[in-house]
């Protein structure tokens, strides 16, 4: 099984969609999916899609809708022996149709003591795969490999195609995974920035940041990057504009002043020429207030 939540929501069995259509079932899918190959609980489920006030029928409602998703996986099931018997090779139709033999519909959505389990048999994830990249552009980061971490984490964010469960009505449970997950998306664009900062890509970084500036209007690390890289273009003027913005916003919306760090960059920039280089590790201590 091959599942996909960071954008919109794919899950496919032997290549074929087991996504539904309908609102509710495709919540537990997404839910599922997020968590596969661990037990999500009942109670879970339920307060994901009645948000702490189910009706009576709710486990009833959730087994209906827990069997609507098994027929959808019993189809692709199906249509995968199908294809293996249609002769895609001797060995990888032996192969698809064994695994295709061996496991139903209730093998790959488990029910379990007190929850279910979607069995992804192995399969991508590609929540997974980002969290490996990420992890290994994080060590290349702790060790100095600055074109390494770049690498990896450039290409775990390239596994994001939207905001997660893009396509899903989520209720509490999903919105709260949706938070959860952007912000390790930040953590990992903020890490890849910094290390095309340290790489001197600064005039690349411009307008990348400038977008993300406008969209993250308090997140902190974001436009202390932002004013290192036109001060290191020779945009002094513009680096400082950059921070009186930052400040403005903070001290409207959350009654706070920017933090010490960026102060200090703030001030670095002030008392520099626009050809003198900032110390980079004026911003390197680690910004905590996001928005």
């Amino acid at each position: 099984m091959d599942i996909e939540v960071l954008g919109t929501l794919a899950v496919r069995e032997h290549g074929v969609s087991v996504t539904p259509t309908a609102p509710k079932p495709r919540q537990v899918l997404a839910l599922l999916a997020l968590h596969a190959d661990q037990v999500v609980p009942v109670s879970a489920l339920i307060e994901e899609l009645w948000a702490g006030a189910p009706p009576r029928s709710a486990r009833t409602t959730l087994q209906t809708y827990v069997l609507q998703l098994r027929a959808l996986i019993a189809s692709a099931l199906e249509q995968g022996a199908a294809a293996a018997e249609g002769g895609e090779g001797a060995e990888g139709a032996e192969g698809v149709a064994g695994a295709a033999g061996r496991r139903t519909a209730k093998d790959v959505l488990v029910t379990l003591p007190g929850g279910y389990l979607l069995n992804s048999g192995g399969g991508t994830s590609d929540v997974r795969e980002f969290d490996r990249l990420a992890g290994i552009g994080y060590r290349a980061m702790d060790a100095g490999d600055f074109p390494g971490a770049a690498r990896q984490l450039r290409e775990a964010l390239a596994l994001w195609s939207g905001p997660a469960f893009a396509d899903v009505h989520g209720g509490i449970q999903l919105d709260m995974e949706a938070r959860r997950l952007e912000e390790t998306r930040l953590c990992a664009l903020d890490q890849r920035i910094e290390a095309d900062l340290r790489l001197g890509r600064h005039r690349e970084l411009l307008a990348e940041l400038t977008v993300l500036a406008s969209r993250y209007r308090t997140h902190e690390n974001l436009h202390g990057q932002f004013m290192l890289a036109l001060h290191r273009s020779g945009r002094r003027g513009e680096a400082l504009d950059v921070y009186q913005r930052l400040r403005a916003t903070l001290v409207r919306e959350l009654g706070l002043e920017p933090s010490a760090a960026l102060r200090r960059l703030q001030r670095s920039i002030l008392m520099a020429s626009p050809e003198s280089p900032v110390a980079t590790d004026a911003n390197s201590e680690r910004l905590v207030r996001v928005g």
